[in-house]
């Protein structure tokens, strides 16, 4: 077999003649006729004749799939007599039949309509398995695959089953971490190429991945559940796309439907716990839900990463940084009335006062003057709340300086007076009427100041932050103009 196998392939003129013989159901009944005869004949010596049978056929007639799924078929029946394949050798050889169709037709899709596919996966053992899933994964990434439909989404997920839960009888323990996450982000990368235009479509995917996904266990939950919520986001941003009212089949497709699914995907990460992932989660679909224009389902995304916050999050990073991507989402959200953001808005500036560290409170509250000043068309701009978030920051920042001066007998951190300095300028180039000239002066004046006193420890970034910071007054200054005119006032 093969040496016709290697004939076929090196003139095409000869395969009319092989058709013209029927020589695939020759050899396929010559086989059987062997394997029957020889009882005891190992499982190997049975697999290679047929990884040789299905060589041949995919050179012959690549074009019939029905021969290559009879092949695998016929490797099922022989498998099915054994009660467990141990032979390593025979296992390679079921990975090579495996491998086969994937290599001749580069496109996973193909090896979806083969029913036996499946079935002969099932006699890997749990590594193979594993193994075999990967080499189906990355002929996808390979070949750019899409995989459209739902019920092939289906088959393809029981192939790769052994990546996505634990397979009875593995020994969770003995994962090595890096093989692991090299899986798992394997996998969270296929759930991106998963795509359908029609959205009824895509949300059947987004079922079936859901389904397969969520029982994963908590070590693997925190890589699938990220995709899975951004399939969803992209959905969404489908839906939105098509104009006028969804009406009939589809109205189970509106974006609160949407929403409440992707609740209970990020949901799923309480039992990991992640939280702060899923702090992140919720944010995003809080913008977009700010993108639908929808203000309670956006109200109710911010209220859970609230929760998140006040009840999961304990470490003082992760504080941090959670406090800053609260801030940096609710200043671009517009969907909001009045009174919904006032309660964002209070609630973010009341974390942003108790975190830890002084430095890191001092940070959060300038950073809250933003969600005051928002520079769109018909933004918010508060210059006086926005003055009081600074001034509250120029205190705390007196505050740390103190508590330095006390603990360590010299200066605290002048570049929290430069920070804030920045920021003073910023909205004053803005525009608020608030912030003026003469403030700006007072502190420059300010950090001069501490800086001389605090001459024993010179530090230099806060001295090189300054001085870049000056250099663009003078620059400003410099510039003319109604710039210019603005920044004249201020002596260097």
């Amino acid at each position: 077999m093969d040496r016709l196998s290697n004939y076929a392939a090196s003139s095409a003129d000869v395969l009319p003649e092989f058709l013209q013989v029927e020589a695939f159901s020759k050899l396929s009944n010559a086989i059987g006729k062997v394997i029957e005869a020889q009882l005891d004949m190992p499982a190997v010596g049975a697999i290679t004749l047929y990884v040789s049978l299905l060589t041949f056929t995919l050179r012959v007639h690549p074009d019939r799939l029905d021969h290559v799924d009879q092949v695998l078929g016929a490797c099922v029946k022989k498998l099915s007599n054994i009660p467990k394949l141990e032979d390593s050798r025979a296992m390679k050889q079921v990975v090579a039949l495996l491998s086969a169709p994937l290599e001749k037709y580069n496109d996973i899709v193909t090896a979806l309509t083969l029913s036996n596919y499946p079935r002969v996966m099932d006699h890997l053992d749990i590594g193979t398995n594993k193994l075999m899933a990967m080499v189906i994964i990355q002929s996808i990434m390979k070949n750019n695959s899409c995989i459209s439909t739902a019920d092939k989404v289906e088959v393809l997920f029981e192939l790769i089953k052994g990546l996505i839960k634990d397979i009875d009888g593995a020994d969770v323990d003995e994962l090595d971490e890096e093989d692991f996450k090299e899986e798992q982000n394997s996998v969270a990368r296929l759930i991106h190429m998963l795509y359908n235009d029609e959205p009824e479509e895509m949300l059947k995917i987004i079922c079936i991945v859901r389904k397969h996904t969520m029982v994963g266990g908590p070590k693997r939950l925190p890589f699938t559940v990220s995709s899975l919520v951004f399939s969803a986001l992209r959905l969404l941003r489908q839906l939105q796309g098509q104009e006028g009212d969804i009406v009939g089949e589809e109205a189970s497709m509106t974006p609160n439907k949407n929403f409440q699914l992707l609740t209970q995907i990020i949901e799923s990460l309480s039992a990991v716990p992640s939280p702060e992932l899923a702090l992140r989660l919720y944010l995003q679909c809080a913008e977009a839900a700010n993108g639908c224009d929808i203000e309670h389902v956006a109200y109710e995304f911010f209220t859970q990463a609230f929760v998140l916050y006040e009840e999961e999050i304990a470490d003082s990073k992760a504080q941090v940084t959670a406090i800053h991507l609260i801030i940096g989402t609710l200043q671009r959200m517009n969907v909001f009335g009045v009174e919904n953001r006032d309660t964002l808005t209070h609630k973010a500036t009341g974390y942003s006062a108790r975190l830890l560290k002084k430095a890191d409170q001092c940070r959060a509250v300038y950073a809250c003057s933003h969600l005051f000043w928002v520079d769109d068309q018909d933004g918010i701009k508060d210059g006086e709340r926005v003055l009081l978030c600074l001034k509250r920051a120029l205190r705390i920042a007196n505050a740390a300086q103190q508590m330095a001066n006390v603990a360590r007998g010299s200066g605290g951190p002048v570049s929290l007076f430069v920070e804030i300095l920045n920021k003073y300028i910023y909205f004053f180039e803005k525009g608020n009427k608030q912030i003026t000239s003469s403030a700006i002066q007072g502190l420059i004046e300010l950090i001069n100041t501490e800086m001389q006193s605090d001459s024993t420890n010179p530090d230099s970034v806060a001295d090189a932050f300054l001085a870049s910071t000056l250099r663009y007054i003078q620059f400003q200054k410099q510039k003319g103009g109604v710039m210019g005119e603005k920044f004249e006032s201020i002596k260097l």
